[in-house]
């Protein structure tokens, strides 16, 4: 009987943690899936906060990403952004060599900012590139 307790115990355990590691394994969704679930997602916020005219816009955004969302029109679409992303950063670098050769340190920090930003939208391109 003694026996029969811990292996209970620990049979329990295992099938409790079984959905566990199998939620772990689980590869994160990628292109129009994840599109169509974080939209999902947002629309159960919209819901939760009562926000009705969100919600309609949330489905109505739903409907169209399954009815024309494919992997390779998104990937297309992100490669385009990043492309866009690496003119404005290379139009803000000349932009900013522009105004160190004038010297004029009030337009050389403002490029300098506006050079920063384009750069974050880069990577933050680059890195929707791989979702």
């Amino acid at each position: 009987m003694k026996f029969l307790a811990p292996f209970a115990l620990l049979t329990v355990a295992g099938f409790m943690s079984t959905p566990l590691l199998a939620a772990e394994d689980a590869q994160p969704l990628t292109g129009c899936a994840a599109k169509r679930q974080a939209i999902s997602i947002q629309i159960e916020q919209a819901k939760a906060h009562g926000n009705i005219n969100q919600q309609a816009g949330l489905e109505k955004a739903l409907a169209e990403v399954t009815a024309h969302c494919t992997d390779a029109s998104l990937k297309k679409e992100r490669e385009n952004k990043v492309l866009d992303a690496k003119h404005e950063v290379s139009r803000r670098q000349a932009d900013l060599d522009k105004a160190m050769k004038k010297g004029d340190p009030d337009k050389i920090n403002k490029r300098k900012e506006k050079l920063a930003e384009s750069r974050k939208e880069l990577q933050d391109a680059v890195e929707e590139l791989d979702q």
